[in-house]
């Protein structure tokens, strides 16, 4: 039976090249202290050798790791995709790495992973919060480690004595607020606003003529759907109708299954509404499916709008009217905090809490006037 290979070392690559463990170390690590020739030289003989530091030893000499971890609820959502994008970027423009985990929607998968986070003693995390209750960050707060919630609210899914302030966008579509320090409350937040979303996919319904309303909603439990029914609601008084004029359909999950299922529920209702507002694009999908395979016409008999504005949006049957957010930018200024708080100025960091503003983009799926 063929023995297991030897791992190659920092001691093999001197040995190899005659030169000290030290000038290998500045090879790796501060080039610009060595001559060219050694360079070249040392650099061959780790080429030569296959050579490749161990990370887990360079963190326990650096004392922090170069890995931040993301914890979405659903990679299957291209939204969540593109946060993931977004602090992708940020993260290897500041030569570090992403571990990407999905809690499907799992409180438990949730605190699993952040118990691995733990354990790994990663950078600091970007959360989605898939608990509720907030108990797996209150947990995971012990750790020492930071992180910040990512489309949620500051304060929602937060251990208690959570951010010193919140605020609302302002002007340029991004508002941020400061704490009492880098130690106080439970750290940082960027989320977008899901009132103003809520209500600008209902003026524009209401703009074209609509006057009753289905909202497919998701998991009560998520803040933002709680949020997008309050912002259709406000746009409704403004227009004059009353609050029975939206017909709430709710379901278990935000995805293209869950949106065929409201989609034949929504065909059913007695007095079926003219318009129909759901909590994210995978849900309008799903929903302008049951009603394409009804022979029911959208935009002629029924208007969709979506939310998120995820690249599957503008490719559908008829493209799909939905309220944007800016999921790339969502991770990228997620993860530009996450540094700010843990690099080499962390004891100067206040923990901000930004809002970021959604638009409407329209298209084919809610464009005919009645």
């Amino acid at each position: 039976m063929a023995g297991t290979a030897r791992t190659v070392g920092i001691k093999d690559v001197a040995r190899e090249a005659g030169v000290s463990v030290g000038t290998v170390s500045n090879v790796i690590n501060q080039p610009d202290r060595v001559s060219p020739a050694t360079l070249q030289h040392v650099r061959g003989v780790i080429e030569r050798l296959g050579y490749v530091r161990s990370e887990s030893a360079r963190q326990l000499r650096a004392g922090r790791s170069r890995i931040m971890a993301l914890l979405v609820l659903d990679m299957g959502n291209p939204f969540f995709v593109d946060i993931a994008r977004g602090a992708e970027r940020t993260a290897r423009a500041a030569g570090l790495g992403v571990m990407v985990c999905n809690s499907d929607q799992s409180a438990e998968a949730e605190a699993d992973y952040l118990a691995l986070f733990a354990e790994q003693r990663v950078r600091g995390v970007l959360v989605t919060p898939a608990d509720p209750s907030g108990a797996n960050l209150r947990e995971f707060r012990r750790h020492g480690i930071p992180y910040v919630l990512v489309d949620r609210v500051a304060g929602e899914g937060e251990p208690e004595g959570g951010p010193e302030a919140e605020v609302s966008g302002d002007g340029d579509g991004t508002g941020a607020g400061a704490g009492a320090g880098a130690g106080a409350g439970a750290g940082c937040s960027v989320s977008v606003d899901d009132v103003v979303g809520g209500s600008l996919a209902i003026r524009h319904l209401t703009a074209t003529g609509h006057r009753t309303f289905a909202y497919v909603s998701g998991p009560s439990h998520l803040q933002q759907v709680g949020d997008r029914r309050e912002g259709a609601l406000l746009a409704l008084a403004e227009a004059g109708l009353p609050a029975s004029a939206l017909r709430e359909i709710s379901v278990e999950r935000l995805d293209v299954a869950s949106g065929r299922d409201a989609g034949s529920r929504l065909l059913g209702l007695p007095d079926r509404p003219t318009a129909v507002f759901c909590a994210n694009d995978l849900l309008a999908l799903g929903v302008l499916q049951a009603l394409y395979t009804a022979g029911v016409r959208v935009p002629d008999d029924m208007a969709i709008v979506g939310y998120d504005d995820i690249e599957f949006a503008a490719a559908a049957t008829v493209p799909l009217t939905s309220v944007r957010q800016p999921a790339v930018t969502l991770g990228a200024r997620a993860a530009e905090l996450l540094l700010e708080e843990t690099g080499d100025q962390a004891e100067d960091h206040r923990h901000e809490h930004l809002v970021l503003q959604p638009e409407l983009v329209v298209r084919r799926s809610s464009l005919t006037p009645r």
